[in-house]
């Protein structure tokens, strides 16, 4: 048979989600670094827009001075004679002067503008960076959700299956140890006993011939109750098999039969509580429920020393409720352990039934399990 190498599977996932996170690390660190050289860009941005601003007003000013000098530069040109020297050299001196000026300040504004205009650039860039990064890092979280989730759903998936294949083998194995305590027990009981029955025939002939009726009669009331002993062993294996009373009275009466008896047979108290109607349901969910009853009882009885035990149903048009509760030693849910196929057979039929089951247990707290089934009443 191919084996599934679960570890394997694991592995390979693991290092996908691991190889994913990185890679989201990574684009985080860059979403960072390129928002914090945004804020950095921003504010420089900020403050090359007010410097160009700035130097385009200072520059309309000397413009206005530059062309009130030239104004004064051609009227000292053309009425020479009527200034100094001194004055038309301080004329031509200051027109120079704010032209020089002038050009320096277009330049610096030119400049200031190729700034402002690659700063509003490299700002475009980055923030396409960042949303992009965003939406990476949002559809990358999504793909880890469901890697991880598939991972589980996977890893889920294999230990159903594999809890199932043990099931069915130990369902193979219970049936031969069932075959096996059967034989057992009929070759004990009810075979021993008949055998028996057989050597006391013969001796109550012997003893009516020898010491009389009396005697024999004697021989008789043991035999009877040895017969009465054989009967009840081979009812109670019958029991075991499938209760008759099950067909013929139903799911209720049933059980308060087989926990009356159970009781009797272990002296251990047992309440029996219905709640609900006393109603017959269809073939598969007498039985089903019954054998949920019986399962839970006897792992009361035989795994958890329990010393009382109460049984509550509760049927109604539509659905079905038990609740099997015990005082015994618990145990804990969470560990599937070599002995729980018990529980694996309930939560099987619960599965065939669309039902529900719960266990609420603890080490030493005792054990209630509750189940909930969807009844079609009338349904065959």
């Amino acid at each position: 048979m191919f084996k599934i190498d679960e570890k394997a599977l694991d592995i390979i996932l693991d290092k996908m989600i691991d190889t994913v996170s990185n890679s989201k690390r990574e684009i985080v660190e860059i979403s960072e670094q390129s928002r914090q050289e945004f804020e950095i860009l921003t504010a420089e941005l900020l403050k090359t827009r007010l410097e160009v601003t700035e130097t385009i007003n200072k520059g309309e000013q000397l413009e206005a001075h530059v062309k009130l000098a030239r104004k004064r530069l051609a009227e000292v040109s053309r009425n020479f004679t009527k200034y100094t020297e001194d004055e038309v050299r301080s004329a031509y001196e200051k027109t120079h002067a704010l032209q020089m000026e002038l050009a320096y300040i277009r330049q610096k504004e030119k400049m200031l503008i190729e700034r402002r205009n690659d700063l509003e650039l490299r700002l475009k860039r980055l923030e396409q960076t960042v949303k992009r990064a965003e939406n990476l890092v949002s559809q990358i979280s999504v793909i880890l959700n469901y890697l991880s989730s598939d991972l589980q759903q996977v890893n889920e998936m294999l230990n159903d299956a594999r809890e199932k294949q043990e099931f069915g083998l130990r369902i193979i194995e219970a049936q031969e140890e069932e075959r096996k305590r059967l034989s057992r027990e009929i070759h004990d009981g009810p075979a021993q006993m008949l055998a028996n029955v057989m050597m006391r025939s013969e001796l109550i002939e012997r003893v009516s011939r020898e010491r009389g009726m009396d005697e024999a009669l004697k021989e008789i009331k043991d035999l009877r109750i040895m017969v009465r002993s054989a009967l009840y062993e081979v009812r109670k294996i019958i029991y075991d098999l499938r209760p008759m009373a099950l067909d013929d009275l139903g799911l209720i009466p049933t059980l308060k039969r087989y926990l009356s008896t159970t009781e009797e047979y272990n002296k251990i108290p047992i309440k029996f509580v219905n709640l609900g109607e006393e109603m017959r349901l269809p073939p598969r969910f007498e039985v089903a429920l019954f054998r949920l009853v019986q399962e839970a009882v006897q792992n009361a009885l035989k795994h958890a020393d329990a010393n009382e035990i109460q049984v509550k149903i509760e049927l109604r048009k539509k659905s079905g409720k038990l609740i099997i509760k015990d005082n015994g030693q618990g145990f804990d849910p969470t560990n599937k352990k070599d002995g729980s196929f018990g529980i694996m057979g309930m939560k099987e039929r619960i599965e065939l039934l669309k039902g529900e089951i719960t266990f609420d247990s603890g080490l030493g707290k005792g054990t209630m399990i509750t189940i909930d089934v969807p009844l079609i009443v009338g349904e065959d």
